[in-house]
């Protein structure tokens, strides 16, 4: 039996987003489940969009992602190089194979021509589009006669007209294209010796050996082109799997008018990558019934390409937001503690902006954890909910300490009963003893639990909405809650002094 080989191949001419996830994360699934290999490989071809920082892009979304190739240009393997800008000698020796087989030729139409021939169509109302084969009769010396003079040249294939080319499709079934509706004979080998996409995409693929070739539908409308193009090498087709596309809920394409569609915002608004992982690997595809959560290996282990739908995917915000809460919650205190604590460095938790937290600080927030984990979606939220335990915060208004229907006087009185209340709730070691004292304490004083509660809960954590109270006064320990409230107390005994 044929092992399995697939791959990836992005252009690095932007950065990676969830289409290109999708692709990447299919073949990864597809492989591993057939005890296959799946290959990196950079389409680098288009050097007028290529960027370095696109490629460090891939890398470390990848890495963050956990998905990791067995073939690539930093891993090597036996089909290296896995960039195609380093693998140009290999390509014109192909095109010069079509050459001489005559099944590709030397086209010297200047782009002065094309432009020429383009308007003189659209000015006559033409329906035939593309080039118009004006060199494909030239006979071989007078063709090799002009490229010895240094005459620029392209080399086109000679497309077999008069017939059909047909496919099976492991998604879409049985396909079939006139020749004589395919691009007319298309450019391989450009003027400046660099393959194009049709060309360097069939001849890496047969020479790294790849058996199936999973990719986006945009791409169907390419496969009649490359399946002639493997016929005149005389070389095995590989299998063709077109994934349907991810659209938005109106609709249309996936793009940024529908939110975020590039990992590295999905990264930065503090997304975990198994429940983006998890989420993406559901876009179109079918595994076992009635579970929701995978781990990549799972997801691995059940999939199956013959489960894949041919209706286009429908991307879910609010779903995908459901998945990542429900990652956050799955993680331990330490764990979702090293999640968060990237996004509270960026937010300066620790000091300075960046700055790495110190032992007793690091404790501290995983400390924190229980106090968030069912409060939040996404990592990004974690910082500014726990802001309070690493920096004072800052005192709102007067109006914000008040309970329902309460004065300025009546706060500060119930606030200074509830400064009675810090040392003993700052040792309980649960909060069952804390909420059973609070009640007595409220009872004794004549006063609703919660009005008790709201001014203390502002003064200790600068907000009316909070994580528990009484765990936060635990972490924040004696000394600082008491400085809390001591700084509200004053704050608010000096706004009445002002009245």
């Amino acid at each position: 039996m044929t092992q399995i080989r697939v791959r990836y191949a992005p252009s690095p001419t932007g950065l990676q987003h969830i289409g290109g996830l999708r692709t990447a994360l299919f073949n990864y699934l597809f492989a591993r489940s057939q005890g296959g290999t799946f290959i990196l490989r950079l389409e680098d071809t288009d050097r007028t969009r290529f960027d370095q920082s696109f490629v460090k892009n891939l890398y470390d979304t990848f890495a963050w992602l956990g998905i990791a190739w067995d073939e690539g240009p930093d891993r090597g393997g036996p089909a290296a190089p896995y960039i195609q800008s380093e693998r140009t000698e290999l390509y014109r020796l192909y095109a010069q194979q079509l050459l001489d087989s005559g099944k590709a030729y030397y086209c010297f139409c200047s782009a002065c021509r094309l432009e020429e021939l383009r308007v003189a169509r659209e000015a006559a109302h033409a329906s035939e589009t593309g080039y118009d084969r004006h060199c494909r009769a030239l006979s071989v010396p007078e063709a090799a006669a002009r490229v010895a003079a240094g005459e620029p040249h392209v080399i086109r294939l000679k497309i077999p007209l008069g017939e059909r080319t047909e496919f099976t499709d492991r998604l879409l079934g049985s396909i079939a294209w006139n020749n004589d509706d395919v691009n007319p004979d298309p450019v391989l080998l450009k003027s400046d010796g660099f393959p194009t996409y049709h060309l360097a995409n069939v001849v890496d693929d047969h020479c790294m050996g790849i058996t199936h070739v999973l990719r986006a539908q945009e791409w169907l409308s390419s496969t009649p082109l490359h399946i002639m193009l493997y016929r005149a090498f005389g070389w095995t087709i590989p299998e063709f799997c077109h994934l349907p596309m991810v659209l938005g809920q109106d609709g249309k394409k996936l793009s940024k008018r529908h939110g975020s569609t590039s990992l590295d915002e999905f990264r930065r608004n503090g997304y975990v990558p198994q429940a983006l992982i998890n989420y993406v690997a559901l876009l179109g595809a079918s595994y076992k019934e009635g579970t929701d959560l995978y781990s990549l290996d799972e997801l691995a282990q059940n999939f199956n390409p013959d489960k894949l739908n041919k209706a286009p995917a429908v991307f879910d915000y609010k779903k995908l937001e459901w998945y990542n809460a429900r990652y956050i919650r799955m993680n331990s205190d330490d764990a979702l503690a090293s999640l968060a604590l990237p996004f509270a460095q960026a937010e300066g938790l620790f000091g300075e902006l960046g700055a790495s937290p110190t032992p007793d600080q690091k404790a501290l927030l995983s400390a924190a954890m229980p106090l968030i984990r069912e409060r939040v979606s996404f990592l990004a939220e974690i910082p500014a909910k726990i802001r309070y335990l690493f920096i004072d915060p800052v005192i709102p208004a007067p109006e914000e300490f008040f309970p329902k229907k309460a004065t300025l006087q009546t706060t500060i009185a119930l606030l200074s009963l509830a400064q009675t209340m810090v040392p003993p709730l700052a040792s309980f070691d649960e909060d069952t003893a804390s909420e059973q004292f609070v009640k007595e304490t409220a009872q004794r004083a004549g006063v609703k639990l919660g009005d008790l509660m709201m001014p203390l809960r502002v003064a200790i954590t600068g907000s009316r909405i909070s994580p528990p109270l009484f765990a936060s006064i635990r972490l924040l320990g004696q000394t600082k809650s008491c400085a809390y409230v001591n700084r509200a107390l004053s704050y608010l005994c000096a706004v009445s002094a002002t009245e």
